[in-house]
């Protein structure tokens, strides 16, 4: 029974990538069952042991795209130090959902990707998912604006956006091998904390500041 039981989770979990990767390059309606059964190398009839339609395959896809990276993030916050400063936990949050989103690419990208491709039912099942991802995420900028490293006068709601936006967008262009996820995360943060601009950049936006007033 353990060994059929294994076999199965197998199968199911060929399905699963072969679904995650497929919708992520052909989208919601161009993706058939027969083009999944013939990525996961199965007959398409046995797709149907394991999920009765594409939707509800989809949405297992969708689940676990989201699900990942929710739970990756909010275990670097709960493995940190109470006393651990802003800037470390802004840290281990960015590394968290970049490991996770470049590890498991497909199912994270086919969840940004197609998101306005997918039935309207399934749309409104997953924004409380949504939701309560960005809502962690608003806690750990809003503690570290608190704790005076982030600016008062910068709104974290906009920082959020930007970020995730600029994490997520990552799947798409990111080679392995060029540079480490984890030196990623530190380039990210620099720029989010620090800015880009070279001090003599920053120095001109303050005198054009002055001059303005």
């Amino acid at each position: 029974m353990a060994i059929e039981q294994s076999k199965s989770d197998i199968s199911r979990t060929r399905i699963l990538d072969a679904a995650a990767k497929t919708f992520r390059q052909k989208g919601y309606a161009a993706t058939t069952l027969n083009e999944i059964a013939k990525a996961a190398d199965m007959q398409a009839g046995s797709l149907y042991y394991h999920f009765n339609s594409k939707d509800e395959l989809l949405e297992e896809v969708l689940d676990i795209g989201i699900n990942r990276v929710h739970e990756a993030v909010e275990e670097s916050q709960e493995n940190m130090p109470a006393d651990a400063p802003p800037y470390e936990r802004i840290r281990a949050a960015v590394d968290a959902h970049l490991t996770t989103l470049l590890k498991h690419g497909d199912y994270t990208s086919a969840n940004i990707s197609i998101f306005t491709q997918i039935p309207e039912e399934i749309r409104q099942r997953q924004i409380p998912k949504r939701d309560a991802f960005s809502a962690l995420w608003r806690r750990i900028l809003s503690r570290a604006q608190k704790a005076g490293a982030l600016r008062d006068d910068v709104d974290p709601g906009m920082v959020r956006m930007l970020l995730l936006g600029a994490l997520n967008w990552s799947v798409e262009w990111y080679k392995p091998g060029k540079t480490s996820i984890h030196a990623m995360a530190d380039h990210v943060c620099l720029m989010l904390l620090e800015g880009i601009g070279a001090d003599e950049a920053r120095r001109g936006t303050a005198a054009d500041k002055e001059k303005v007033a």
